[in-house]
């Protein structure tokens, strides 16, 4: 009897503090990817295959990954969704699973992202939330930062921001929007772009809190941009304070 598989959309939630990241290590299984498969493997009694939006580092969050996977089920959406959070560890949460046409492709179809890095600067120590935020040393000048981010808006090849020198593919990406705002103890760089490359992010958010604590000017960051070299822009700030917040589609 012929397979009646149907694709299925799936949106989750995820601490990645003790995870390697989304994709399939061959050392670990403390992956997202990893941990999704086991239990819809469970679930249907076969490998499924779970394609993501994209691939967050090691100690990434997400608030709202896309992820799909094509399954042979009598179940609903609603009672996959409770099979999956009754399986998956406390830190992985599928926030909601729909039936999406058989084309639908979590990764091809992106339009775009949103990240959101966190960092604090109250003046106390961050007790509850030291797994989810970066606290740098020094006071930062946001005004600084923000001009320095308006010189990273744009189409732009983004070699000096990616931390694989072997990228055989463009380094050219169009970052649309990167706002920088404090609130309270915490200083959110969000940032919205069709596509990044690897630590690219947080590269900008490293180079981005040495401009605001002095040590590069805004101005710098053209010629950065232009040089196409890893090694002149700042520091890949830690991977606690990035979350992917929306992945867009049509």
């Amino acid at each position: 009897m012929k397979s009646k598989k149907q694709n299925y959309k799936i949106i989750l939630s995820y601490d990645g503090t003790r995870y390697y990241g989304w994709e399939h290590q061959p050392t670990t299984d403390m992956t997202i990817q990893g941990k999704l498969e086991t239990v819809l493997e469970k679930m249907v009694g076969m490998p499924v295959e779970v394609i993501g939006a994209g691939r967050t580092d090691a100690g990434v969050h997400a608030k709202a990954m896309v992820c799909n996977a094509h399954m042979d089920t009598t179940l609903s959406p609603e009672e996959i969704t409770d099979y999956m959070n009754r399986y998956l560890p406390e830190d992985i949460c599928v926030q909601e699973v729909r039936i999406a046409s058989d084309r639908f492709h979590s990764r091809y179809n992106a339009l775009g992202k949103t990240y959101c890095y966190t960092c604090y600067v109250g003046d106390r120590k961050p007790v509850f939330n030291r797994k989810y935020v970066h606290a740098p040393e020094d006071t930062l000048d946001i005004e600084a930062m923000q001009k320095a981010a308006s010189y990273l808006v744009g189409n732009h090849d983004f070699a000096s921001f990616c931390s694989n020198p072997k990228m055989k593919k463009s380094t050219v990406r169009l970052v649309d929007k990167i706002e920088i705002v404090q609130k309270g103890s915490f200083l959110n760089l969000t940032f919205h772009g069709t596509g990044f490359l690897q630590h690219m992010v947080r590269i900008m958010t490293g180079t981005l809190l040495e401009v605001g604590c002095g040590k590069r000017s805004p101005e710098s960051i053209p010629e950065l941009i232009e040089a196409k070299n890893r090694s002149l822009a700042g520091y890949t700030a830690p991977a606690k304070g990035l979350c992917l917040i929306k992945v867009d589609y049509d």
